[in-house]
């Protein structure tokens, strides 16, 4: 209960969400043909939440 986000589930979900801000950043950073990149970066972020979803359920959130 006091583990303020150093469990497993939180530290596996902050780093897909941060690969997701990078694939999305690096896209826009890149010419508009890259938009399909881009949208792979808001995935990983929302695939973030389910990873941490699932892991919690597993009981890597204690």
């Amino acid at each position: 209960m006091a583990h303020h986000g150093n469990t497993p589930a939180a530290w596996t979900a902050v780093t897909v969400a941060m690969l997701g801000f990078l694939v999305g950043g690096i896209a826009l950073m890149l010419d508009p043909v890259s938009m399909a990149m881009f949208w792979v970066g808001c995935a990983l972020g929302v695939a973030s939440l389910v990873v941490f979803a699932v892991m919690a359920k597993m009981g890597m959130n204690d």
